[in-house]
Formats: C-alpha cells, structure tokens, sequence
C-alpha cells in the first residue's frame, strides 16, 4: 500500500484489515488500463456496492432523525444527501481526490478534480469499508463525515467555495479573483465543463462540473485548499 493511503487511513482514524479493498476503491479504470500487468482492480464494482449501502445508511438515519415524516419527505430527503453534487463535496472535504489512481490521459484531463469520479470513488470508499469492516463502521464514517452536514430541514449545507475564497483572498488583500471557462467537452446530453480562477496571472485552481456554476465551485474549492496549504 502507498504511503498516501496510509495517511488517508491515519486521518479518517480508521485501519483497513484488507488493505488491498482500499487501493481498489482508489484505483480508477483508466489506470487499470494503462496497467494490465499489475493485477489491480478498478473501483466500479465498490461503487455499485457503495451506491447500496449509502442508500440504506442514509435511509435509516433520516428514518431515525424525523420520526414524524411521511414515506415522500423522507426519499426527497435522502436524494439530497446522495446526490452526485453532495457525493462531490463529502469527497472534496476529505481531499479523496489526492488519492485516486489515474491513468496518464485522464490526470492530464482533470480527472483528478472532476465531480463524477469524485462522487464514485465516495461510494466506492463506502463500499469497500462495507466489507471491510461491516455497516457499523460505515455508520461511524458517515457519523463524522456525512451526518453533521444535514440541516434540521434534512438538506446538506452545501458549501459556497466562491464566496469563501473571496472573503480569504480579500482578507489578505491578495487581489481580485477571475474565472474562466476554459474548456468545454462532452456530448450536449452530458456536457461538462472545465474552469480556472485567476488571480492576475496565476491559475489558483482548476474545476470541471455540468454546468458552468459548477465548474467554477470545483476551481473555487482546488484553490482553497492549495491556498491554506501553503499558509498552513
């Protein structure tokens, strides 16, 4: 196992028996093609398997917390929680991104920061603790990471990484912020977008999302991170 993936484990408290479950759930399929030699295993199958279990953890926990809600309300609810935008920001927070196994074509493509295979590889990290360690431990992950996030409405607090990297970079009278879009790929069904800001002529941060707005929160939230990193 990597070193990365041992310090993934140290931060989230929690040690895999299987370490080999936790490489899988981190190993895209485009690496697995670039490396048919290693024997690794892409995360599709973990994702499937994640898809499930975070469907019946949600479930029961929203069950649980609104006693009085009807069957309608509580699916709404739910949906909130597991949708792929939700999915994206549970695995920016946890910076899941850094730890992905890519091939070469799609870490050159953003891959990396690109929302669809943030929220997969989410599921896939929640299948692959399933079976690592059972749904109690999944329970707890969610407990620490998922949870809080749900308002007394039931909805996540989806975070607003535009206005907050404003609000850092006019703190520090760092200048003003610029985003472009600089590039758009996919057919029309499925388009996907890919954004920078600027601050003057250095690139903070690069996202990509389904529209517009969410490229920009993706760049916005890369940007974030790099700048407390280095304040840190």
């Amino acid at each position: 196992m990597s070193g990365d993936l041992k310090q993934l484990q140290h931060k989230l408290q929690i040690q895999f028996r299987n370490a080999m479950l936790l490489k899988q759930a981190f190993t895209h399929a485009s690496y697995v093609n670039e490396h048919r030699f290693s024997q690794s295993q892409d995360n599709e199958r973990l994702e499937f398997l994640g898809d499930a279990v975070l469907e019946l953890t949600v479930s029961e926990f929203l069950y649980n917390l609104f006693p009085d809600r009807p069957e309608g309300e509580l699916t709404k609810l739910r949906a909130a929680i597991v949708c792929e935008p939700s999915l994206v920001q549970f695995a920016v927070g946890l910076d899941f991104g850094r730890y992905v196994l890519l091939g070469k074509g799609e870490e050159m493509t953003g891959g990396r920061t690109r929302p669809a295979l943030l929220a997969d590889v989410f599921e896939s990290f929640v299948g692959a603790l399933y079976l690592d360690q059972g749904l109690e431990a999944v329970r707890r992950f969610l407990s620490d990471h998922v949870f809080p996030s749900v308002t007394v409405n039931g909805r996540p607090q989806m975070s607003d990484y535009k206005t907050e990297l404003q609000e850092l970079t006019q703190h520090h009278g760092m200048g003003a912020l610029e985003y472009r879009i600089v590039e758009e790929r996919g057919p029309a069904h499925e388009r996907e977008f890919v954004s920078e800001v600027y601050m003057g002529s250095e690139c903070l941060g690069r996202g990509s999302g389904r529209s517009k707005k969410e490229a920009e929160q993706q760049a916005a939230a890369v940007a974030l991170k790099q700048l407390k990193r280095a304040d840190a």
